[in-house]
């Protein structure tokens, strides 16, 4: 019998992973997961706010200042996911007016209408209150603008698949609540959030390292629930 990891709250994980969690999409779910909110993204953002939600080591906050946004803004729960940030983000500070703050999606410490885009990607699986969470989404964002939101499908954690990692040689997953799709259009409607465009991505197998043991199912089922959503003006 397989032994399942001990289940750890996003504080406490994310904590332990910081040390060893890079600035890039480092495994073939997250992968597949930038690769479409990347092109639902703006292709350029000169002259934007970007505010990037759940910025973790700052994935998203370094595609927006490559796209040219004049400002970014990243809030994560980790104080030391926040300090990873500040080291990748580190070469930009010339370029751009950057700020890292520590806060929840529960209650987002950004002002109304702060950004033109706001991202979250793969964090409000951690949140069980979805539409709770798609309020403070909608807050921060002005008037018409674009939220651009992840994650990880709901058929994976049907199919009883975990977010998982190591630290320190030992195996941990994340708290992770299963959001449906009909969730997010009930959530949605209740806000005045339009959805623009919903992807499902799929694993490319190109991406799965030589001899990685996983489910075999996820060749054929989506992976992640990517949308881009617009608060209304």
């Amino acid at each position: 019998m397989t032994t399942r990891p001990p289940m750890l709250l996003p504080a406490e994980a994310y904590a332990l992973w910081a040390a060893s969690y890079p600035a890039h999409a480092h495994n073939p779910v997250m992968q597949a997961e930038e690769r479409a909110m990347l092109g639902l993204m703006p292709a350029t953002l000169h002259g934007q706010a970007v505010l990037d939600v759940g910025c973790g080591s700052g994935r998203y906050m370094l595609h927006a200042l490559r796209r040219g946004a004049a400002r970014v803004i990243g809030v994560d729960l980790s104080s030391p996911m926040l300090a990873r940030a500040g080291v990748e983000l580190a070469a930009w500070q010339a370029a751009a007016d950057i700020d890292l703050v520590q806060g929840s999606l529960e209650a987002l410490p950004v002002p109304d209408a702060r950004a033109s885009l706001t991202v979250c990607g793969l964090v409000v699986g951690h949140l069980d209150d979805l539409q709770h969470a798609l309020a403070e989404l909608c807050r921060v964002t002005r008037p018409g603008g674009t939220l651009l939101c992840s994650d990880v499908h709901p058929i994976g954690d049907a199919l009883g698949w975990l977010r998982d990692f190591k630290s320190d040689g030992r195996h941990y997953a994340v708290r992770h609540t299963r959001h449906l799709y009909g969730h997010w259009h009930a959530a949605c409607a209740a806000l005045g959030l339009r959805i623009e465009q919903v992807l499902e991505p799929m694993l490319d197998p190109a991406d799965i390292p030589a001899g990685a043991r996983f489910d075999r199912a996820a060749l054929a089922v989506p992976v992640a629930l990517v949308f881009r959503l617009r608060r209304e003006p």
